[in-house]
């Protein structure tokens, strides 16, 4: 069995495979339909989690697996009930508003749930060819192209003041009046788990969403974040976001993610 430094290093390989396969698909044209909530889903969506799922099987059989599409496809359930107490939890292709919108800002993720919570994950951007690694104790890295893997940390909070990350397309009224109350300074914006890998590396100090995500949006996210030396919240609770919530679909609380 792998310990969790290879098995990380596998999640990153299988990631940039999927990510492969999408950037051949965004450098062509493609059709954008609509899944039952409203959000868009392409090919590439689809394309990519195939190949992380014949990926998993390889490494890791015997490990259930809940990703995006599958449950999109009214799968929810049955896979659900077949979770135990470690799984692991798929985003194909995170961010497909800012695929379709070709901003670039679109991620492959891939995170490991021990015990309710994310040990490990990847979070890889394919048009920028940047792979995001975290594990707990491990700790967390960035690589870019084939350069080395470089450790990365969240930074103390700057005597100029915070600087907050926020959703490039899912900006929500709330999470206005919280940057108000919390006298964020200035924020960047980003897509999809591109806000989390920000805070993980020291370019902004906190990531608050008032807005509804799913589990497969935030686990890989988290892991690095975590693994970088951050922490995600959920908000106003204040306890550390867990997973394998079947009773809420899948669905997250509100969250806020803090550098340090």
């Amino acid at each position: 069995m792998m310990n969790d430094a290879n098995l990380v290093k596998s999640l990153g390989e299988i990631a940039i495979k999927a990510g492969a396969a999408i950037n051949e698909i965004y450098a062509e044209e493609f059709n954008v339909e609509t899944k039952s909530d409203g959000s868009p889903v392409t090919i590439a969506d689809e394309t990519a989690e195939k190949i992380i799922l014949a990926g998993l099987n390889d490494i890791a059989p015997h490990i259930p697996v809940l990703a995006e599409e599958s449950a999109s496809a009214g799968n929810i359930d049955e896979i659900g009930a077949k979770l135990g107490s470690e799984f692991f939890l798929v985003d194909p292709l995170d961010g497909t508003r800012e695929f379709v919108n070709r901003t670039g800002e679109f991620t492959v993720n891939i995170a490991l749930i021990r015990d309710g919570y994310p040990v490990l994950g990847v979070v890889y951007t394919p048009a920028q060819n940047v792979l995001y690694a975290g594990a707990k104790d491990y700790g967390a890295t960035k690589s870019t192209g084939n350069g080395p893997a470089e450790k990365i940390t969240t930074r103390d909070v700057p005597d100029s003041g915070l600087i907050a990350v926020a959703s490039r397309s899912h900006r929500s009224p709330e999470t206005e009046t919280l940057l108000q109350e919390m006298q964020v300074k200035d924020f960047v914006a980003a897509g999809s788990s591109l806000k989390f890998c920000l805070v993980a590396e020291g370019k902004a100090d906190t990531y608050p969403r008032l807005g509804r995500t799913m589990e497969w949006d935030t686990g890989a996210g988290q892991a690095v974040l975590e693994a970088a030396g951050g922490r995600v919240l959920d908000y106003p609770g204040g306890e550390r976001l867990a997973y394998g919530k079947r009773e809420r679909g899948f669905d997250n609380p509100y969250f806020i993610c803090h550098g340090r």
